[in-house]
């Protein structure tokens, strides 16, 4: 059952895929579409899971599911994921890979390998006090709260000196 993100408890759960790549309007158009589709048929054992998205900065898709009334099971998580990696097929975009870093350069949001955020950490291109996007969050709360934080209040603060 298909609801507005802004609505779900804070104790919901989240996903977040990073894009590595800005999605373009139409994109996000389309991808929203998509997320209405497969949110409004998706269930747990035939129970529909109360759920809503939103598409950040053009980068980010966030997933909440409001498990006060179902909680997703593994086959719901597997049609999640296979949902994300067709996403990543239709618009030749990763999604999936963990170990990439965005963080805030100004207003425009940087991607990089975690191999190339290390070696900007240790050349001081980035520091302690720069945003960074920290995908581990799991709540919608901490997705308001500890989502967009400064490099040293998330796990990227172990490669900053």
């Amino acid at each position: 059952m298909l609801v507005d993100f802004n609505t779900l408890p804070e104790e919901s759960r989240v996903w977040i895929y990073q894009a590595n790549r800005s999605f373009t309007e139409q994109e996000i158009q389309d991808i929203s579409n998509k997320l209405n589709l497969f949110i409004e048929n998706w269930t747990a054992h035939g129970s529909d899971l109360q759920a809503g998205h939103t598409l950040v900065y053009k980068r980010f898709i966030v997933i909440g599911l409001n498990q006060n009334l179902n909680h997703a099971t593994g086959c719901s998580i597997d049609a999640s994921v296979h949902f994300i990696q067709q996403l990543e097929k239709d618009y030749n975009v990763d999604l999936m890979d963990k170990m990439n870093v965005s963080y805030k350069q100004g207003e425009f949001i940087a991607h990089k390998t975690l191999t190339d955020f290390k070696k900007m950490a240790k050349d001081k291109a980035v520091s302690k006090n720069t945003i960074v996007f920290n995908n581990l969050v799991n709540t919608v709360a901490e997705f308001k709260e500890n989502w967009e934080v400064p490099a040293s209040e998330s796990w990227h603060s172990r490669f900053l000196k």
